[in-house]
């Protein structure tokens, strides 16, 4: 499979010069190290994909050892595959159209951007929850690599539309540069261009963690934050949701533009 190795740099000026990013969320994503976060996610090249609008789906599962402690593991990666056999299951045309890409909370990439029949399902070898929780640090790289690929697309006159998931079990605890205003900001330049959904999932701590006000904090909009109960069961349903969303958001602009401004209880 083709990598891409386009200059991250350059595409964050050309968003910027499109007026799509901020000069502080710019400033944000201008930090040592930062690019080659990002370029490890950006995969396929855009020439390589042959389709006439791209959608990008984008997850980020906790791996912080208290998802393994709370017995959460299992049920996350069930979460994972149902999302990727459902985004198979939609019609050739638009199945062709999808690149996925999954990177964990602690910065160890699953897959870059990639077509679906090239993703790994998530399973015990390859997702092993055991670190930390730098969720604002981390979600600042996973957005800049939602926004990287999207530029990349936009430059090669390819409309573009993501679906992004973010997913932890408590409060930011790790995080070194980042806090949840600077998420919050580049969360805000990216839902102005009504191309985007930004979506969060909290797994119950036992009530240590008000993931609402957390993820708000962030810039996420209530209707995209889901908060399961820690069985099963409650976590694979949100999974569902968030594979439903995913799906219609890839059919048509009609139905982004529905789904974006409806979040998960959109029909």
């Amino acid at each position: 499979m083709s990598k891409s190795t386009v200059n991250v740099s350059a595409l964050f000026q050309s968003a910027k010069k499109d007026g799509t990013l901020s000069a502080a969320s710019l400033q944000a994503l201008s930090v040592p190290d930062l690019g080659a976060q990002i370029q490890a996610g950006l995969g396929v090249t855009a020439e390589n994909v042959q389709a006439s609008e791209v959608t990008l789906v984008t997850m980020m599962p906790d791996d912080s050892g208290s998802m393994r402690f709370a017995g959460n593991s299992q049920a996350v990666r069930d979460g994972h595959n149902l999302v990727i056999d459902a985004l198979k299951d939609t019609r050739k045309t638009t199945r062709d159209s999808i690149l996925v890409h999954n990177r964990y909370l602690n910065g160890d990439v699953l897959y870059p951007y990639s077509n679906l029949d090239q993703v790994p399902n998530m399973d015990t070898h390859n997702y092993d929850p055991n670190l930390g929780t730098p969720l604002y640090d981390q979600t600042v790289v996973l957005l800049g690599t939602v926004l990287a690929k999207a530029q990349e697309f936009v430059d090669a006159g390819v409309p573009v539309r993501t679906c992004t998931l973010i997913m932890t079990d408590g409060a930011d605890l790790h995080s070194v540069r980042a806090k949840a205003h600077t998420v919050k900001k580049l969360v805000e330049d990216m839902l102005k261009e009504e191309t985007h959904i930004i979506a969060a999932m909290g797994f119950d701590d036992g009530g240590q963690t008000d993931f609402r006000r957390v993820f708000r904090e962030m810039g996420i909009r209530d209707e995209w934050i889901l908060t399961p109960s820690k069985t099963p069961s409650e976590i694979r349903k949100a999974f569902q949701m968030f594979s439903r969303s995913a799906v219609r958001a890839s059919q048509n602009a009609g139905s982004f533009s529905q789904t974006a401004a409806g979040g998960f209880g959109t029909p």
